[in-house]
């Protein structure tokens, strides 16, 4: 029996490689023939995890869009018909507003572990370029996606953030008017948003998504020692070229990673199940209920992973200047290949200067995120904002300095097994 089947699937493939002879090359090229470092550590695991997410996202999206009505007048409604009389329509929903959740944190840690091991250092400078751009597409698609349920915080969130552009000398107030199609968030603000949730924007993400990964697997993985393995030694049990210190993504790899996705998997399942709304962190309860633009919440904050940089923007007093260190808080983020100056990639080699600073990094902007989610009136809060905003640029402004000063230790020539 087992014979026949081996036969079936080899004819099988036999068939597919006649007819696409290209699929077999580019399989092996990025799975069985793609060498990565053999001593890939936990921290490694957070690319494929949001590769998960991200297909969870599409899948149940796809579901939602069948019920949802992309009206001022009917969206709100619709959500609650999801929920209440779709079958399986409430886990379908909280499968897609969890998953936004943990896709933001699945990629806060792939973006730390990249500043911890120097990932974009040289030759991984596109890598992190389009990785930047990655995130900036999926705070698009998380904002406008926060927009459709219609709830008081997505109708208020929309009006305070759109109306971050009216702070552009000249052309603002048009430009605010044009994002939104009316003077408020209105029917035509969740129809353009739709229309770009649904189809623009996931179209670029995927887009981005097949680059970053092509121009991954054109230079190579990096490592905890930040060791080029490619310029290493050559030889192993699979082949006479490969590299010495890489092993096979696939199936070392994929096998590996499927214990960390089906431990994803655990936790996003008791989310869903005991604790969709996480508190108020993943789903406001100023959301469940319908929009009114008579009713002002009583605190108007974004979602969660937005909230560093609205604690930015609030402790600035100028508008204006808030909108701009805001902005900036990100734009400096593409810069960082070009800033550090740090003669080894890994920070397992650099000096205690380094190490410290960027635990400050993570420190800061966490404290951050917990003062965005604040109401922003404690004074006291307002002026701590105000020094972690300047840590926060002042570690990318003076990295050159920095990196340079800090002493490094050797790196070995070779790849080390140790975490």
């Amino acid at each position: 029996m087992s014979n026949v089947i081996v036969r079936t699937a080899n004819n099988l493939m036999d068939w597919v490689n006649q007819r696409a002879p290209a699929l077999t090359p580019m399989y092996r090229k990025h799975m069985t023939e793609y060498y990565a470092p053999k001593n890939f550590n936990i921290w490694y695991i957070f690319g494929v995890l949001s590769i998960v997410v991200l297909v969870n996202q599409i899948v149940t999206g796809i579901f939602l869009t069948m019920h949802f009505k992309p009206s001022a007048a009917e969206a709100f409604a619709s959500v609650e018909y999801i929920m209440r009389d779709v079958e399986w329509g409430w886990l379908i929903r909280y499968m897609h507003s969890t998953g936004a959740s943990l896709f933001f944190i699945v990629v806060y840690i792939h973006m730390f572990r990249g500043m911890m091991y120097g990932s974009y250092q040289k030759p991984r400078e596109l890598v992190w370029i389009l990785g930047m751009l990655i995130y900036l597409a999926l705070m698009a698609e998380a904002f406008m996606g926060y927009v459709l349920p219609w709830g008081q915080m997505s109708f208020w969130g929309a009006k305070v953030i759109i109306s971050l552009f009216g702070a552009i000398p000249v052309i603002g107030n048009g430009l605010t008017e044009w994002i939104m199609g009316d003077y408020l968030p209105s029917d035509a603000t969740l129809n353009r948003f739709f229309a770009l949730h649904v189809i623009a924007v996931p179209l670029v993400l995927l887009l981005l998504v097949v680059l970053h990964l092509g121009a991954l697997h054109e230079v190579g993985s990096n490592n905890p020692d930040g060791v080029e393995i490619k310029k290493g030694p050559k030889g192993n049990r699979w082949s006479p070229t490969a590299p010495a210190d890489g092993v096979p993504f696939h199936p070392y790899y994929t096998v590996k990673d499927s214990f960390y996705v089906g431990c994803l998997l655990v936790v996003a399942a008791f989310i869903i199940f005991f604790a969709p709304a996480f508190g108020g962190w993943f789903l406001e309860h100023d959301n469940f209920s319908e929009a009114n633009r008579l009713v002002t919440p009583e605190h108007i904050k974004p979602v969660w992973y937005y909230t560093p940089y609205y604690a930015m923007l609030r402790v600035v007093p100028n508008k204006l200047g808030g909108v701009l260190v805001m902005f900036g808080a990100i734009a400096i983020l593409f810069l960082v290949p070009w800033l550090d100056r740090a003669k080894v990639k890994s920070y397992r080699y650099r000096g205690l200067l380094s190490k410290l600073l960027l635990a400050l990094f993570a420190i800061s902007f966490v404290w951050l995120g917990k003062i965005g989610a604040g109401p922003g009136t404690d004074i006291v809060e307002t002026y701590i904002g105000r020094g972690l905003t300047v840590f926060y640029f002042l570690f990318f402004i003076t990295m050159p300095l920095w990196t340079m000063w800090d002493k490094t230790k050797p790196v070995p020539e070779r790849v080390t097994t140790h975490d």
